[in-house]
């Protein structure tokens, strides 16, 4: 089993990108974990979710989308906070950024959960759940505890600028997390945004570290030296909302069929490994770029490709 630890949210996505600020919202399911959840449910992993969910009509909606993913609920507390709302705006190229409304949302008052059982493989964490307290200070003893018992651990900084208060605590607590941290995954932004290098990251723990470039491609740096690249799958894109929740997906679902879902296989994956597993999560990114909002492939769209 793969768990994936972290928000739920409602995107409220412009229905017009010519519409000006005044546009039509169409609601949509999202948060960066829950689309992970859901995007491995629909790649065929057995997958559950790790959160806390509002029992209002949106947490009832996000609840609804993990069922029909086929993601396990065993995981999730549910509370009578609102759901959190992140309205996206959309620029020309279909990239996306976004406001949030958190203050006394759910997924803010999650607790850590008793121990989980031995079938879980790896466990993913990012996004605002990682900033948001009292929440992240509960995700960060999860991320801890599973890491120091040998499960795989996934992390996607994934960082959102607007909800961080002090920058450079934010950074500082990210160092602090990557002991704990078998794969990192960052986009390039991120990257940016927190400083340092793929070499700095893996000096500090990391077994690999993938990074997304958007239009550029992917590549993987491991601890041993390597870098493997791969291009982007060209598509005509509708936007990106959702594309680093499918990658890490992917790379979870790819690294589960090369039998790599602990920490020391994933230190020896190899470079032809590695190039099978980036082409799988540019082939799916490339596939929830051409749809609106996070709408993450099934398996069968990518079989045989």
């Amino acid at each position: 089993m793969i768990v994936v630890a972290g928000e739920s949210l409602i995107d409220l996505v412009p229905a017009d990108r010519a519409g000006g600020p005044l546009a039509p919202l169409t609601p949509r399911r999202g948060g960066g974990p829950y689309n992970t959840a859901v995007a491995l449910g629909r790649l065929g992993e057995r997958t559950a979710f790790c959160s806390r969910i509002s029992t209002d009509v949106f947490g009832e909606s996000l609840v609804e989308g993990l069922r029909e993913a086929g993601v396990e609920m065993a995981f999730v507390q549910r509370g009578p906070e609102p759901t959190t709302l992140a309205v996206a705006t959309l620029s020309e190229d279909g990239s996306a950024g976004f406001g949030f409304y958190a203050e006394g949302s759910a997924d803010r008052l999650f607790e850590v959960p008793p121990a989980l059982p031995p079938s879980v493989r790896a466990i993913a964490f990012g996004t605002c759940s990682l900033v948001l307290e009292p929440g992240a200070t509960a995700y960060e003893a999860l991320l801890r505890r599973e890491a120091a018992r040998g499960v795989l651990t996934l992390l996607d900084p994934n960082i959102r600028a607007g909800l961080v208060p002090d920058a450079a605590a934010y950074r500082a607590r990210f160092r602090s997390w990557l002991p704990s941290v078998s794969l990192l995954k960052l986009s390039e932004q991120d990257a940016q945004w927190l400083g340092g290098t793929p070499g700095d990251w893996l000096g500090s723990g990391p077994a690999a570290v993938v990074l997304t470039r958007g239009g550029g491609g992917l590549s993987a740096f491991t601890a041993a030296g390597g870098e493997v690249s791969v291009p982007s799958v060209p598509v005509e894109v509708a936007d990106t909302i959702g594309a680093g929740d499918t990658v890490n997906a992917a790379l979870l679902h790819g690294l589960a069929a090369h039998d790599a879902l602990t920490p020391r296989a994933l230190g020896g994956l190899g470079e032809r490994g590695w190039r099978e597993v980036l082409s799988l999560a540019a082939r799916a990114a490339a596939v929830t770029c051409s749809r609106p909002g996070a709408d993450p492939p099934y398996a069968s769209e990518l079989a045989g490709e």
